[in-house]
């Protein structure tokens, strides 16, 4: 006996569709977040997701404008503690990595070789404000959006490529937290921190 369908208001719905893909994304990357299996985890037929999201591709889009989101939201709560709790850049630097480990950094990447642009701006706005009132007055603000820029596409790419890029460099012992570490360091450099 099919269990009885359950309506769901469209926006509930949606939200309930984008975490099961996250799990999915985090669980076995992108390839892994196909319609079917979203529909399957969430108890749904491929056409109730499709109806939601049109196709696999707007699906993926969506997710990863929904990882920006969980991303913007895990650095907006670093920020705050990071502020009240003695200004902790590792903290920061760990938020970011903690999303793209998630999958999202695979996401991005695999989305923009596929051609896909966000033309969104600012999602990083608090972050690189955040950190360019720590600096001197006559800081650069360019400087801090450029230090952001590179810890943002660093840990993009960290859950993807950094055991092979240390690799390649002779780091044969290192690992993820050590990069990490390394980039706390570069930014209280950077930054004058």
């Amino acid at each position: 006996m099919t269990p009885p369908r359950i309506r769901r208001p469209p926006e509930e719905a949606r939200l309930l569709i984008l975490n099961a893909a996250a799990a999915l994304l985090a669980e076995g990357g992108a390839p892994a977040v196909q319609v079917r299996a979203v529909a399957a985890r969430v108890g749904m037929t491929d056409t109730g997701v499709t109806h939601h999201f049109q196709n696999r591709d707007n699906l993926l889009q969506e997710l990863l404008r929904h990882g920006g989101r969980q991303l913007r939201t895990a650095l907006q709560t670093a920020i705050a503690s990071w502020l009240e709790d003695s200004a902790d850049l590792h903290a920061l630097v760990q938020a970011f990595a903690d999303v793209y480990n998630q999958g999202y950094g695979e996401l991005a990447i695999a989305l923009h070789a596929a051609g896909w642009r966000d033309t969104g701006s600012g999602m990083l706005d608090p972050v690189v404000d955040a950190l360019h009132q720590l600096r001197p007055a006559t800081a650069s603000l360019t400087d801090t959006r450029l230090a952001v820029a590179a810890l943002h596409q660093a840990m993009a790419t960290e859950s993807l490529y950094g055991p092979a890029f240390r690799r390649s460099a002779g780091l044969t012992t290192s690992t993820s937290a050590d990069q990490l570490t390394w980039w706390t360091r570069q930014l209280h450099l950077a930054l004058d921190l």
